[in-house]
């Protein structure tokens, strides 16, 4: 603030941001300081050399010529060389600082500023400049008085003196700041580990010791909590970074100091082994976490234990970066979850190029919707009590451009992963709804044609859509199919999952009289209770347990067990992957009701399927 003796001192604010400019400008000028203003750096520069200001506020970032540029061109003009430069900047990195005061500022404050500071800021620079001033006038009033040169060396000292001891106070507290940032810049706010920043540097100069030395080894073991979102969406996130403080240091212990343990965010970590003799150094430290993690942990009242997927990637000449070694350590990783959780993998070159595959697969998948690359296959399902034929089950094939028939088995799970199922499953209900409708309006007068029913797969994910009952009528709409004769297949999955909606909606199914089979039935998660509670007409007997029926007697058990818990329940069944007559005669000694499988007819296209119906071939194939 300016005394009332003083004139008040003249101020240049330069920033692209209309609030800024009046927030500064209102602020200063009721401190008593005259204040001037230019919205970018070309304006700055004309009205700096016009009227020399005391001082200039600068932002750095503006259109055209930004603070640094405006800052030089200043320092080099003779008229405001000596102006100090105070910049104002929402860039915050240590760098940035560094090369505001290297083009000459003499402080900076970040964005979002607060008023006190730039006012307390901009008087200090003020005062010292005043002091500078008062120095110079004090030296040449030396020359001109030498009478009273001993008392006013005496005053130009003492506030010297207290200028130095302002700016030294100033750059300690800057330096303060700055180290600050820096470690905010390079460690994780939770668990003070190292960040990736930080880590990524770390193997950068472990890489270089492997170029320099190709005997030098380390690992990198990238660690991802298993079921981890369970327990932060279910006990709350305070609870799940007392785990993750508790979890990062179970895996600090016993490591050494050459060694760097970095959590990348969220749940993952990662540990450096730096310098090691071999693979068994490292698969020993991931044996000995996967054993403490087998320990519960008390946080926040609650016992947790939280196993983790590890992989382990080896140091090698051929790593270019740090990134490739840790994608590597991150491919291993999700190998090691493929294989059930709580264990480690070590990477090898197999694993990057089935992921490379798979990357592959996934766009070629996406481009397979697009393209209408795939077709709907029908596989027969007989009435065993009579050898008629009953409907079909819809199957999916994909006919690649470049690799001919793809296996459902291939990319129905990464469908599933990527969420594809979901196009993809509405869009196989679809065509499947379409052709049997067509073929029963085609045929009307054909009631064996009428009497069919067309079985889908639904997916998990789809089923639990909140809009499937909307997209079920529509396709029901669309295609003028008879309710009737859909039936649905859904697999036990499904109905663990949210049971109440899972519920709701197997009754609005139900409502429109469409049928319900479990699909694979035997081999997932169903219980009696479940079975007993759920409107289920059919339970379709897993393949693998026919395939034995004449050979395993346990198999056979299980088979009788499912026939009379259906029956027991007024459900019907129907056994998949029949090859045999022997498998059909003894299914239908055991009462089932229906079969499908290579016995009576391998997947086909609805060209044959329409076709083998009118020709009635399939009856006579099987005799």
């Amino acid at each position: 603030m300016n005394s009332s003796n003083q004139q008040p001192h003249n101020i240049l604010i330069v920033d692209d941001l209309a609030d800024n400019l009046r927030v500064l400008s209102h602020t200063l000028s009721q401190e008593g300081y005259k204040i001037r203003c230019a919205k970018n750096g070309a304006i700055a520069l004309q009205v700096a050399v016009k009227v020399i200001p005391d001082l200039i506020l600068l932002d750095i970032n503006m259109p055209g010529m930004d603070g640094y540029e405006v800052c030089q061109r200043l320092k080099d003009a003779v008229q405001t060389k000596d102006v100090p430069v105070i910049f104002l900047s929402a860039l915050n990195d240590v760098l940035d600082k560094v090369k505001a005061f290297e083009v000459g500022g003499v402080d900076y404050i970040t964005k979002p500023f607060k008023v006190e500071e730039v006012l307390i800021r901009v008087k200090n620079q003020l005062d010292f400049q005043s002091a500078k001033a008062q120095i110079h006038l004090l030296n040449q009033e030396l020359e001109q008085r030498v009478q009273q040169r001993t008392l006013q060396l005496k005053i130009a000292n003492q506030k010297l003196a207290d200028a130095n001891q302002k700016l030294q106070q100033e750059i300690a507290e800057r330096c303060k700041v700055e180290q600050q940032l820096i470690h905010d810049a390079l460690y994780d706010g939770l668990t003070e580990l190292p960040n990736r920043t930080l880590l990524m540097e770390r193997i950068e100069r472990a890489l270089q010791r492997v170029k320099r030395n190709p005997h030098h080894l380390f690992a990198i073991l990238f660690i991802d909590l298993d079921r981890f979102k369970t327990i932060n969406d279910s006990l709350g996130h305070l609870v799940g970074d007392r785990l993750l403080v508790a979890i990062s240091k179970i895996i600090q212990q016993d490591l050494r100091l050459t060694d760097t343990v970095a959590r990348l965010g969220g749940d993952e970590f990662v540990i450096l082994l730096d310098d090691i003799h071999s693979l068994q150094d490292a698969t020993h430290v991931g044996d000995r976490l996967q054993e403490q993690l087998k320990l519960p942990l008390n946080c926040g009242g609650y016992s947790l234990v939280s196993s983790a997927s590890i992989g382990i990637a080896l140091s090698s000449s051929k790593y270019e970066n740090s990134s490739e070694i840790l994608r590597d350590a991150d491919i291993a990783m999700y190998r090691a979850k493929e294989k059930g959780k709580a264990c480690y993998e070590v990477f090898d070159e197999a694993m990057y190029i089935q992921t490379l595959k798979a990357v592959e697969l996934e766009r070629d998948l996406r481009l397979a919707l697009i393209n209408q690359e795939f077709t709907v296959y029908y596989q027969p399902i007989i009435a065993l009590k009579d050898n008629n034929l009953s409907g079909f089950e819809a199957l999916i094939r994909w006919h690649h451009p470049q690799h001919g028939l793809i296996s459902p088995a291939e990319f129905i799970p990464l469908a599933e992963d990527t969420g594809l199922i979901v196009e993809i499953g509405d869009w196989v209900l679809q065509e499947a709804c379409r052709v049997l409708s067509a073929w029963q309006q085609e045929y009307a007068s054909r009631p064996d044609i009428a009497a069919l029913k067309v079985n889908v797969n639904v997916a998990s994910q789809q089923f639990q859509k909140p809009d499937f009952i909307d997209k079920l009528d529509q396709i029901l709409a669309q295609t003028g199919l008879n309710p009737t004769c859909l039936k649905l297949e859904i697999t036990e999955r499904v109905l663990i999952n949210s049971e109440i909606n899972t519920q709701l909606t197997l009754t609005e199914i139900k409502k429109r009289e469409i049928k319900l089979s479990i699909d694979d039935f035997g081999t997932g998660y169903s219980s009696l209770s479940y079975l007993s509670r759920l409107p289920i007409d059919n339970l379709k007997i897993d393949r693998s347990f026919i395939k034995n029926i004449s050979c395993d007697r346990e198999s056979l058990e299980i088979i009788k067990t499912i026939i009379t818990l259906a029956r027991n329940l007024g459900m019907e069944t129907i056994a998949e992957g029949v090859e045999t007559l022997a498998q059909a005669e003894q299914l239908k000694s055991l009462n089932c009701e229906y079969a499908q499988g290579y016995l009576f007819a391998q997947p086909m296209t609805a060209e044959e399927a329409i076709a083998l119906i009118l020709q009635d071939e399939l009856k006579q194939s099987i005799h």
